[in-house]
């Protein structure tokens, strides 16, 4: 096994159960920024991976959400129906109107002709936090599912690269991903929306989706950072999205007007599927704070961080040492990619002080959390070697979104470190917090066993020195 510094590997699997992985083509894509049509293939899980998809057996007829025969803590399909429920009167004609948050999706389904749209609710209200997960931390599952199962998809067909010229149901949309603030809008559906809510690992939940036949909306207030880098159609997309994050624009307004073709050359531009504009945006920034973060000095103590939400449990562990990262997952069984295991599975990618240049084998919790991690350290003009470790529990029942991992992180850094003068004090201190033995977790981590068993030649001077 190569070691850490600039080494490159694939991320490692332990356990029964195979998370599946991206294709190198798709994978090119989010670093590359390709302009590749093979990149249509479908990245979503598959319907059997769900737990609430359970066609093969008989748990939820025996169980009908009382029991938790899967494993977990509540039953997914309650709480699915339950917001279904909740939403369906709202939704009962093909006409519907709203303030939308402002929100758009972008799907890659079909690829390079895609079906893209708003997100508007039923509701004239101030809906700006339903599309901000920036502002969603602490809040439970049932809120989430409850305000997002309200965000109906307003689909209309286009080519990525002939967006600006496919009418005005695009430039209103257009319109609305670039809006500082809810924008009221009037959707005219060709058929009534469809029940259901979507969920993914990566995306945001949303409800139902319905075909546009038209749509009217009212004036709205472009965000000012975000309409001089449109206007600017010489600079690069990667140069749009770091400026505007060094500005403070938040990172999921950067990712929506990345996924409306808002930024780069003008010539290059085009709109690349919600999916997608989420993780490049998370590693396009995160990179960027590498560049800079590499020349600063180390910390010089271990440090510990910790956060807890949706039974996910995040320990964060830094070392004085360059730069170089590890995000490693554990999936206890009955969680959502863990839904028949009998053992808890281990997933892990990492990089050393040069990067890496290929596609995390994780996704994008990689890059999410790697972004959160590269705020503090700029903030401290320091840099380290960081490990992300998380345990996610039979509690966290659906996925709800890359952002939780960006947010849990981000809540982990903006507390008072633990501070200890030894690896062993810091491995304590996590073993505590953790079910899965400590021991486990060394032998699936890559910088870890090599920080563990190999000695730095600055160790070999100092030991000689003495």
């Amino acid at each position: 096994m190569r070691g850490p510094i600039g080494g490159k590997r694939n991320g490692k699997i332990v356990g029964q159960v195979r998370k599946p992985k991206p294709s190198l083509q798709d994978n090119q894509w989010v670093l590359k920024l390709l302009d590749d049509h093979n990149l249509a293939a479908d990245l979503n899980y598959s319907r059997d991976q769900l737990v609430t998809k359970t066609r093969g057996s008989s748990l939820c007829v025996a169980c009908k959400g009382g029991k938790f025969l899967c494993g977990k803590t509540r039953c997914p399909l309650v709480v699915r129906f339950s917001s279904y429920f909740n939403s369906a009167p709202l939704l009962q004609s093909t006409d519907l109107d709203g303030a939308c948050p402002p929100g758009v999706f972008v799907g890659r389904i079909g690829y390079p002709y895609v079906y893209a749209g708003p997100l508007v609710p039923p509701i004239h209200e101030d809906t700006s936090h339903y599309d901000q997960p920036e502002s969603w931390f602490g809040k439970s599952i049932d809120e989430i599912v409850g305000f997002r199962s309200l965000l109906v998809r307003g689909k209309h067909r286009v080519h990525v690269k002939e967006f600006e010229d496919s009418g005005k149901i695009m430039e209103q949309t257009f319109d609305l991903a670039l809006s500082v603030s809810p924008v009221d809008v009037e959707l005219n559906l060709k058929k009534k929306p469809s029940a259901a809510l979507v969920l993914d690992d990566q995306i945001q939940p949303f409800g139902p989706s319905a075909p546009l036949k038209k749509m009217q909306i009212s004036n709205s207030k472009w965000d000012h950072h975000i309409q001089k880098a449109y206007f600017d159609d010489d600079l690069k997309a990667s140069e749009a999205v770091t400026t505007l994050f060094q500005k403070g624009t938040m990172v999921t307004k950067i990712q929506r007007a990345f996924s409306v073709g808002a930024f780069g050359m003008k010539e290059q531009r085009r709109l690349v599927p919600t999916r997608w504009s989420i993780t490049a945006v998370d590693s396009i920034i995160s990179k960027d704070m590498m560049e800079k973060i590499r020349t600063f000095p180390e910390i010089n103590e271990y440090r510990v961080y910790e956060s807890r939400y949706l039974d996910n449990r995040f320990e964060i562990l830094m070392m004085p040492r360059e730069w170089s990262y590890e995000a490693m997952e554990a999936w206890y069984p009955g969680t959502v990619w863990n839904p028949s295991g009998k053992n808890t599975v281990l997933y892990s990618d990492w990089e050393g002080f040069g990067g890496r240049s290929t596609y995390a084998s994780i996704g994008g919790c990689y890059y999410a959390a790697r972004l959160a991690v590269g705020e503090l350290l700029m903030k401290e003009r320091r840099q380290a070697l960081v490990v992300v470790l998380r345990e996610a529990h039979p509690g966290y029942i659906m996925p709800v979104g890359v952002w939780q991992v960006r947010e849990n992180v981000r809540n982990a850094l903006r507390q008072k470190p633990l501070k200890y003068n030894t690896l062993e004090e810091a491995l304590t201190r996590i073993a505590g917090q953790f079910q899965i033995p400590m021991k486990q977790w060394i032998q699936q981590s890559s910088l870890l066993k090599n920080t563990i068993f190999q000695r730095r030649i600055t160790d070999y001077v100092e030991f000689h020195s003495t």
